[in-house]
């Protein structure tokens, strides 16, 4: 079986393949299909978008496709900025400009007050079937940026069991307790159960 990752997000790309190498699928990615362009996110929710995307690669290729959409979700910020974390500064903005912004809309709060959680939707379509699953982490957003592993707004997103940030862990540090590493683990049991796909 072939699987598309449908993302050309280089760092969501590293997390996908390293955590799905243990199991009997060959990864492929957007870098084999160039005419493959950004695809649009237009859908109101995580779950929309991931399905927008999996089914325009699967479209596309013909081959089973895996994308997901992924959230920073905010409570001092009633749960800002959510389905639009990637854009939160703008169409063009860069990982910086994202966190920049957050920085600058929790000035003033209190740490205790900044909780917070990254939330990933996976979303699957293959020949005949599509499912998805969810992978979700609790933590707070700190005052600076700490860390240089990682990408998005790892740098900002503290994790408390392990006192750092997610841009201070190592890769498999993240993977082992991350929404995406979550999320991916769900995937790989339904995969399991699903030899058909």
């Amino acid at each position: 079986m072939k699987l598309v990752l449908a993302t050309h997000n280089d760092g969501k790309i590293s997390e996908m393949q390293y955590a799905l190498k243990d199991i009997s699928v060959d990864v492929i990615t957007l870098k084999d299909f160039p005419h493959i362009d950004e695809i649009p996110e237009t859908g109101q929710t995580l779950l929309e978008n991931a399905f927008i995307k999996a089914k325009t690669v699967f479209n596309e290729t013909g081959l089973s496709s895996l994308a997901d959409d992924t959230g920073l979700e905010i409570d001092a910020l009633s749960g800002e900025p959510g389905v639009y974390s990637a854009r939160y500064a703008g169409e063009n903005a860069s990982y910086l400009d994202n966190c920049a912004k957050v920085l600058s809309k929790l000035d003033g709060v209190r740490p205790e007050d900044r909780t917070a959680r990254f939330r990933t939707i996976m979303a699957f379509v293959g020949k005949d079937k599509k499912f998805h699953c969810e992978g979700s982490v609790n933590g707070l957003i700190i005052d600076e940026m700490i860390g240089h592993n990682g990408f998005g707004y790892d740098p900002i997103f503290y994790y408390p069991k392990l006192e750092k940030t997610f841009a201070e862990l190592k890769k498999d540090e993240k993977n082992s307790i991350s929404h995406r590493g979550i999320a991916l683990r769900n995937f790989c049991e339904i995969l399991k159960k699903q030899r058909n796909l």
